[in-house]
């Protein structure tokens, strides 16, 4: 008791309001206490005296979670104006007033009515106060007290998440840091031991343990394989009360992984691989693969392939499949079965990326022996070379053989070849081969002048087998002799002036040759020789491929001689001597004081070789004042043509109107004159054109009428004769229509239509007269006037 009434006065001595403690023996469970009285004072602002003293009470416990069928007490308020004569009426407010705490308004008894949560509200603040039930006048002043909810071990330890997920590389040292949990108790941590949480580890020994304060997952085991076990799962315990028997718990799952380190070296399966090629295998064309195993996987297990000795370094090579990681196995050169038919290659794998913490596990690396046997094939035949380059002189004769080529079976069984020559590089087939040798020779005449180089392919085939052919290209050059003379570099036409002095050089003369010469060129210039006495002009070889044309005499009269022609024979240096004879023109002209060209007796010899810009300019203007007058005619024209009477759509030049309709024969007179058909001097002597406006009324011209029995063809002349000459007649194309069925038989009309037009009686007894042929004819109508007398 001594200890209880020690803690009131703590309270008391940290409060201003007063209030007074009536313990009382009555026990609540689950915790043993006093009755808790709150004494209300009675002191007014107008009691000056000093009241007594009494202990003061502000705050009441309760215990979390009351699991009793009544109602838990919780505490009693008191007035010591209170006389117990039911005059007063205690009042509560606050936090839960009414719904949660409920108070006796007689006695002041406060009750809790529902099970309270400590972790859903630990603190109530409430107020209380006593007042006259008759007047409703409060007699104390009100006052505040605190309800607190005193905790219990009623909640475990909660993990922040359920599961954890972690990773360490593999072979990793004990102790190494792994993951750290965490839980939390939603308990009171000031108030016992019901959220002091302690760690412990249900699952994962003996790999791995945990702090037990601070939840921190480390490795306990050594050298733990990731290619042994590689996911590990832990469940860690969380237990309040310190761990102590009676506490609540809470477990959490920790997956952990183990990562890959690169602490396996690479192994082949096997020592030795055998591989078979055909020696037809192109170059980088895959021979095999090849795969060493690595244990460890992602850039650890990667792995470099290479040769590292074997007869067969130079003929093959390795790379890496990275998808795979497999040694891919490839032919350098091409493979020859007849020289070499089996290779051993020293293949060696080795890891890229090494970890130096574990190189004493051993060299990552490893080494197998590749045997690659090569397969016989049947292969085309192979030139000595692989080109072919022939010379030949131009004037070789046909059939002359230029040079060879040698093409032989590769295999074993030295199959026979035969040669040809492909003809898409030859169309002019200038070239041929003997099929026996490959010996090139000519079939047609050659000319370097025309092509100095001949491109061919020559194709070599096995005889038993041509399917199997090679080519080759062959380049023949055409080698230059000197069979082409010399000649003038342009045509030279020049001329002299009357008042020209001896002597005086009008013409520089220059000379090529088509041939090719290997010490250049050296031409030699002379007149010819029935012009080397008689000239009026000499010539000057200078001995630089030129020569230069003088005058003899001092005077020229273009009078007596307008024109010269002067031979000059042209020589070369080489073998044999070519040479030819080319003409210079020399015009005398009239020239001024100054030797300036005036005039020439045929033309001026500004433009030697054209015409002058003069005689240019003026036949341009020609031309144009032509075009200008053909325009202009033209325009008159179309202004003077005749206007349509005709509308566009109605036009019958730019329409044609179909009208299928049928005449009614004979008897239809009213669509048109079938008489004007029948007789040709039938005319409208008043028919118009309609389409066009008449400018000059011409009258009619009356044809004469066709002579009896006449001739048709005659008659047609005659129209076309007058169709032609018509002045009338329109001026595009027209149909003219030359109808005529002459001027009837003797016989005249043997139609029964014409019949009906007569009002006297036919006589038909004639038809009788006409033979066999007409009797039943002659026996119809005989009955018809047989009737018409009865």
């Amino acid at each position: 008791m001594r200890t209880y009434h020690c803690f009131w006065l703590l309270f008391w001595a940290g409060q201003p309001h007063q209030s007074f403690l009536t313990p009382l023996s009555k026990r609540t469970s689950g915790f043993p206490e006093k009755e808790k009285v709150l004494i209300l004072s009675g002191n007014s602002r107008r009691d000056l005296h000093r009241s007594k003293r009494s202990w003061m009470w502000n705050q009441f416990f309760l215990l979390e979670e009351y699991t009793g069928t009544d109602y838990q007490y919780v505490g009693k308020l008191h007035s010591d104006q209170d006389k117990g004569d039911g005059s007063l009426k205690y009042i509560l407010s606050g936090d839960g007033a009414g719904d949660l705490f409920i108070i006796n308004e007689n006695t002041g008894d406060i009750q809790a009515t529902k099970r309270l949560d400590r972790e859903e509200k630990p603190v109530y603040i409430l107020r209380a106060q006593a007042i006259n039930r008759r007047t409703g006048r409060p007699v104390e002043p009100e006052s505040e007290f605190i309800i607190k909810i005193h905790d219990i071990n009623d909640n475990e330890p909660m993990f922040t998440k359920d599961v954890y997920n972690a990773s360490i590389p593999e072979m990793s040292d004990v102790g190494t840091f792994v993951v750290q949990v965490t839980a939390t108790d939603a308990d009171d941590p000031t108030y016992g031991n019901s959220a002091k949480v302690v760690y412990s580890i249900l699952q994962g020994q003996p790999y791995f343990s945990v702090e037990s304060e601070t939840g921190i997952i480390k490795t306990a085991l050594l050298n733990m394989d990731r290619e042994n076990r590689e996911q590990y799962q832990v469940v860690i315990q969380a237990k309040d009360m310190g761990g102590q028997m009676g506490g609540l718990s809470g477990t959490t799952t920790v997956n952990i992984t183990l990562t890959d380190v690169n602490d396996n070296p690479p192994r082949f399966p096997q020592s030795t691989y055998q591989f078979r090629a055909p020696e037809s295998t192109p170059p980088d064309s895959p021979v095999g693969r090849i795969k060493a195993n690595d244990a460890d996987v992602g850039e650890n297990a990667e792995i470099e392939y290479s040769i590292t000795e074997g007869d067969g370094y130079d003929m093959f090579g390795i790379t890496t499949d990275k998808d795979t990681q497999e040694g891919i196995i490839t032919v350098k050169k091409a493979l020859d079965f007849e020289n070499k038919n089996l290779y051993i290659l020293k293949v060696e794998a080795t890891n890229t990326h090494v970890d130096p913490r574990f190189l004493y596990l051993g060299p990552f690396k490893d080494s197998a022996t590749v045997r690659i046997q090569v397969e016989d094939v049947d292969e085309p035949p192979v030139f000595s070379r692989p080109a072919y380059i022939m010379e030949v002189k131009e004037d070789v004769p046909i059939n002359s053989v230029i040079g060879t080529v040698t093409a032989q079976d590769p295999d074993a069984a030295k199959n026979p070849v035969k040669y040809s020559v492909d003809r898409h590089t030859d169309m002019d087939r200038v070239f041929n081969i003997n099929s026996g040798n490959g010996s090139i020779f000519t079939s047609k005449p050659l000319d370097r002048e025309t092509l100095l180089w001949h491109n061919i392919t020559v194709i070599a085939a096995e005889i038993n087998n041509p399917k199997q052919s090679s080519r080759v290209p062959v380049f023949i050059k055409v080698l230059d002799v000197n069979d082409n003379a010399p000649e003038f570099a342009m045509f030279y036409e020049t001329f002299v002036c009357e008042n020209a002095k001896a002597e005086q050089l009008i013409q520089t003369l220059s000379a090529v040759d088509k041939d090719d010469s290997y010490s250049g060129h050296q031409f030699s210039f002379s007149l010819a020789p029935e012009a080397a006495g008689s000239s009026n002009f000499t010539l000057q070889d200078n001995r630089d491929n030129t020569a230069g044309i003088f005058t003899r005499k001092t005077r020229y009269n273009r009078h007596e001689m307008s024109t010269y022609f002067l031979p000059v024979v042209i020589s070369d240096n080489d073998y044999p001597i070519q040479s030819s004879t080319e003409t210079v023109t020399i015009r005398v002209c009239a020239c001024d004081h100054r030797g300036k060209l005036l005039s020439c007796n045929a033309e001026a010899l500004i433009h030697p070789t054209g015409l002058s810009t003069g005689a240019l300019i003026a036949i341009l203007l020609c031309i144009i004042i032509l075009l200008v007058t053909v325009v202009l005619f033209a325009a008159l024209r179309r202004q003077r043509k005749k206007e349509p009477l005709i509308i566009s759509k109605e036009d019958i030049r730019d329409n044609i109107v179909s009208y299928n309709d049928e005449g009614g024969g004979e008897e239809d007179t009213q669509a048109f004159d079938i008489g004007t058909l029948r007789n040709p001097e039938a005319i409208d002597d008043n028919k118009l054109r309609r389409d066009i406006v008449p400018e000059t009324l011409f009258m009619p011209r009356r044809t004469a009428a066709a002579r009896d029995n006449t001739d048709v063809r005659d008659f047609i002349n005659q129209r076309l004769k007058e169709n032609d000459t018509d002045p009338t007649a329109p001026p595009y194309d027209s149909l003219a229509t030359y109808a005529y069925e002459g001027n009837g038989s003797v016989a005249e009309s043997l139609s029964s239509l014409e019949s009906v037009t007569t009002d006297g009686d036919q006589d038909y007894d004639y038809l009788s007269d006409w033979g066999p042929r007409f009797k039943k004819l002659a026996d119809m109508y005989g009955a018809m006037d047989s009737d018409k007398d009865s």
